[in-house]
């Protein structure tokens, strides 16, 4: 794997002594979470294409579902594309070719706007972009990419977890000026294991417990136990506005807060689930040292602006 990028300095963008969002800690604290400090939406209406009461419920819930968003000749060119790169010998065994926890079955493919023409195109698609710029208020860059699938009967679940936390902690991320954009590439329904979220918990950051281990990324890209929030505040955070998980056909865009607590089950039927990632990080909140970890994960899962990744 090879990385040009214009700065990858160890000591660029150095975390601040004072940490806003302190996690991986060695005890709990009196309180179940801190408040967020940063505005949810930062744009306007008038800023791009999403509607004030889009963004009002992206406010209110820390995500919105618009189905239809690809056509159907869109989503069909994009999972021919998903089949070439999962079907890839080039990438078997590679560290940012993912796996099932119990098998060699290829669960995410990351970095995958570097690794095809037609997802970077994509990643780059006004629709997209202008979306992202909106909710951030400013312009943004791709911080991650990732193909995710799900097979039939063998997809495993994924535990709750904040992204930020996890690229505050081990990406050093400074603050929440980030949004997850995610495409379903197949018709998603209850019983295939779909994303579901927690309304109303990107409001609050839930600090998790446990030193961050070397290496940490080897493991929780398969089964997360670090970074995952105390069942007490789950419970409660569930409890104040339940469970969502948006479902329909493929082609719909899921947009969500870095900081919206989300997983998935187990997909317990024979139908796969697949969907394509982005997550566009404002340019002045790039990545500096990590917050909780000994060094930054590889560069595979956390790029910078204006670099350039080859596997």
């Amino acid at each position: 794997m090879s990385v040009q990028t214009a700065s990858r300095n160890p000591s660029h963008h150095a975390a601040p002594s004072r940490d806003p969002y302190p996690t991986r800690l060695a005890r709990p604290w009196d309180l179940p979470w801190i408040d967020r400090q940063e505005a949810v939406v930062k744009g306007k209406a008038s800023d791009g294409p999403l509607t004030q009461q889009q963004l009002d419920t992206f406010e209110r819930n820390g995500f919105l579902f618009e189905p239809g968003f690809l056509s159907a000749e869109e989503v069909a060119e994009l999972r021919e594309e998903l089949k070439i790169l999962l079907d890839s010998d080039e990438y078997a065994g590679k560290d940012f070719s993912i796996t099932e926890p119990d098998s060699q079955e290829i669960r995410s493919l990351f970095a995958v706007h570097f690794l095809s023409e037609r997802f970077a195109r994509l990643a780059k698609d006004e629709r997209l972009m202008g979306r992202a710029r909106q909710i951030v208020g400013g312009d943004v860059y791709v911080h991650q990419s990732r193909i995710n699938y799900k097979p039939g009967f063998e997809g495993k679940g994924f535990n709750w977890h904040s992204d930020f936390e996890t690229w505050h902690a081990e990406d050093g991320m400074p603050a929440m000026h980030a949004v997850s954009a995610s495409i379903v590439l197949t018709d998603n329904h209850h019983y295939n294991g779909p994303l579901m979220l927690i309304p109303g918990s990107h409001r609050v950051f839930v600090a998790c417990l446990g030193e961050t281990p070397d290496d940490h990324h080897k493991q929780s890209l398969k089964t997360q136990e670090f970074g995952v929030p105390s069942r007490e505040a789950l419970r409660e955070l569930i409890g104040r506005n339940g469970i969502e998980a948006p479902t329909g056909a493929a082609g719909g865009l899921l947009l969500f807060d870095c900081n919206t607590l989300h997983g998935s089950n187990a997909n317990m039927s024979p139908d796969p689930r697949s969907n394509v990632f982005f997550v566009y990080n404002r340019v002045d909140n790039a990545c500096g040292e990590p917050y909780a970890a000994k060094r930054r994960r590889p560069a595979f899962l956390a790029h910078e602006p204006g670099e350039f990744w080859t596997p």
